[in-house]
């Protein structure tokens, strides 16, 4: 079976799409209310894509899952205290499973490909967030060595907060 991680095209659109969709459902269903209309929006996933910061993972010609890899800090992570005092760290954003496919390894897949990234780079860590609601993502992080850091609040998601984290590489 072909599997592959590459960056996003714009004709995957669509795709990505679907599986950003598919989570909101499902993460909605088990009353995590991280996803919603507002976002991840397609104009959000085009601009991934346009700054070619959106990878999918690919298996029998079918989009199966993405992550964004970005250099870029967003402005909500200015006031938070990282544990490396500097900028040379890769921020991750809007992972995601087809719900089909969750618990067979892929995040993990897309993860290892995040952090040797970085590696290659020679950047000194990864950071992201994810919801405080969403205890299986925590644990998802903090298995792979994460270490819990500030919260962030993102308004338009949800009033309750979004915990940061860092792996030093």
């Amino acid at each position: 079976m072909m599997k592959s991680i590459r960056y996003a095209k714009y004709s995957d659109l669509n795709s990505i799409m679907k599986i950003i969709r598919l989570c909101a459902d499902h993460m909605i269903s088990n009353n995590i209310l991280q996803w919603n209309n507002l976002y991840p929006n397609k104009e959000i996933i085009q601009k991934d894509i346009e700054n070619k910061e959106m990878l999918v993972y690919e298996t029998k010609n079918e989009i199966i899952g993405c992550i964004v890899i970005s250099e870029t800090k967003d402005k909500e992570y200015e006031s938070v205290k990282w544990l490396e005092n500097n900028d040379s760290c890769i921020y991750i954003h809007r992972l995601a499973v087809n719900p089909t496919f969750q618990n067979s390894g892929i995040g993990n897949k897309l993860m290892e490909h995040a952090e040797n990234y970085a590696r290659k780079k020679q950047l000194t860590s990864v950071r992201l967030d994810t919801f405080s609601k969403n205890i299986k993502n925590q644990k998802f992080y903090e298995k792979r060595g994460y270490e819990k850091l500030e919260n962030i609040y993102f308004p338009l998601q949800s009033e309750f907060p979004f915990y940061c984290y860092e792996l030093l590489i």
